[in-house]
């Protein structure tokens, strides 16, 4: 992460300038530190968080300037942090080893997940399982090629796993008895 910079640059000078109530709306990596923030007007940055707010353009900004302007110096870190995170697996996502089920799909289990990969008329689409749960999505969207789908299922398995972690098990097997019984 940058170094903070003096928020006496810039447009955190400039009247009209929104100095808080910002909300970050994408975070972008350029590969290389290239973009000058768009607020400080100083700071040279890899990871663009682009912020909005009701009264000005939106501006493209560093983390430490995000942090500022959404008046959340730690969650912008934590949220630059975790797309980093993200970032890399999808680099060692697609070089797993994934297995070719009977039915000539490929597979992978990992982390409590069953992810599926498997061809249509012409194109692809995946399947991602909770084990323990049963909690099942399957993509809805076409995808061009396996390794599109396997990302999309990557994408899919973190969501899921944000909200299998407050998931009550107990009240989800209660819910199919009901159901079953039915």
């Amino acid at each position: 992460m940058s170094e903070c910079h003096d928020r006496g640059t810039g447009k955190w000078r400039k009247p009209g300038v929104p100095q808080r109530g910002w909300i970050c709306v994408d975070v972008e990596d350029l590969g290389v530190p290239v973009h000058t923030c768009e607020m400080c007007e100083v700071m040279v940055v890899r990871f663009v968080h682009t912020m909005e707010h009701p009264d000005h353009s939106p501006l493209a900004v560093g983390c430490v300037c995000a942090g500022n302007m959404e008046g959340d110096l730690v969650g912008a870190h934590l949220r630059e942090t975790t797309f980093r995170k993200r970032q890399l697996r999808r680099k060692t996502w697609l070089v797993r080893p994934w297995r070719v089920s009977k039915s000539g799909n490929d597979y992978l289990n990992t982390g409590g997940f069953n992810i599926v990969v498997y061809p249509t008329a012409n194109h692809w689409g995946a399947r991602v399982l909770h084990r323990e749960s049963q909690w099942e999505r399957s993509s809805q969207r076409r995808y061009a090629s396996a390794d599109d789908a396997k990302l999309a299922a990557l994408d899919a398995m973190l969501e899921m796993k944000v909200r299998v972690d407050f998931l009550d098990y107990e009240a989800v097997e209660v819910d199919w008895q009901r159901l079953e019984t039915r």
